[in-house]
C-alpha cells in the first residue's frame, strides 16, 4: 500500500514539475514580446516606493507607462499598489504624483492604492475598469510580470496587451528563477490560490 501511495506522489510532482517548466517558458516567451496599442487604459504595476520616491524599477515602470501615454496610445493612466508597510505613501500615489508631475493631467490618472499583493491589484483595477466601462489595457511592468497579470485580467473578460518596461535583461540564472516564480504564481492562482 504504502508504494502505491509513494508511485503516487512521485507521479504527482512530475506533473507538477512539468507543469512549471511550460508555463515559465510561456513567461519567458511572453516577456519578451511589446504587444502596445490602442486601449482604454495603461495599468502600471507597483513596486516599492521609498518615503514618496518610487523605486528605481517602479521609476522605469513608470517612464515606460509616460512614452506610452505620450505616444496616445490610452487617454487614461491605472496605477497601481498599496503601503507596503509605509505609514505615509503608497505605491499608487507615489506613481501618480510622479505621473502628474511630468505633464500628464491628474484627471488621467487613476490610482489603485489598496492592493498589496498583484492578485489583489488585478481585483482591484477589474473592478475600477468595470465601474469606467473600460473594456482594454496596456499592462506595464516587469517582463517576467507581464504573463500572469495579462491571464489575470484577461480570465475577468478584458482585452489586455503586455508591453514590459525596458531593462537590463537579467543573468541567465535569474530570470530563469523570475520565471519559476511567476509560473507558481500564475498555476496557484489557476487552483483558486492567490498570492
Amino acid at each position: 500500500m504504502k508504494w502505491i501511495l509513494g508511485i503516487a506522489l512521485i507521479v504527482v510532482l512530475v506533473v507538477v514539475s512539468l507543469q512549471v517548466v511550460r508555463v515559465s517558458k510561456e513567461i519567458q516567451q511572453e516577456s519578451l514580446v511589446d504587444e502596445a496599442q490602442p486601449a482604454d487604459a495603461i495599468m502600471v504595476l507597483g513596486a516599492a516606493e521609498y518615503r514618496g520616491r518610487p523605486s528605481p524599477v517602479l521609476e522605469a515602470r513608470l517612464n515606460h507607462a509616460l512614452f506610452l501615454y505620450l505616444k496616445g496610445l490610452a487617454p487614461r493612466v491605472i496605477t497601481t499598489g498599496g503601503a507596503g508597510g509605509d505609514p505615509v505613501f503608497t505605491e499608487g500615489s507615489v506613481s501618480r504624483a510622479y505621473l502628474t508631475a511630468r505633464g500628464v493631467p491628474p484627471e488621467a490618472v487613476v490610482v489603485e492604492r489598496e492592493g498589496e499583493s498583484t492578485a489583489q491589484s488585478v481585483a482591484a483595477v477589474v473592478e475600477i475598469m468595470r465601474r469606467m466601462n473600460l473594456k482594454s489595457a496596456i499592462v506595464v511592468s516587469d517582463g517576467y510580470h507581464i504573463f500572469r497579470v495579462k491571464k489575470m485580467l484577461e480570465s475577468s473578460g478584458l482585452k489586455v496587451y503586455g508591453s514590459p518596461r525596458p531593462s537590463i535583461p537579467p543573468g541567465e540564472w535569474r530570470a530563469r528563477w523570475q520565471d519559476l516564480r511567476q509560473a507558481v504564481g500564475y498555476l496557484l492562482w489557476r487552483a483558486g490560490i492567490t498570492i
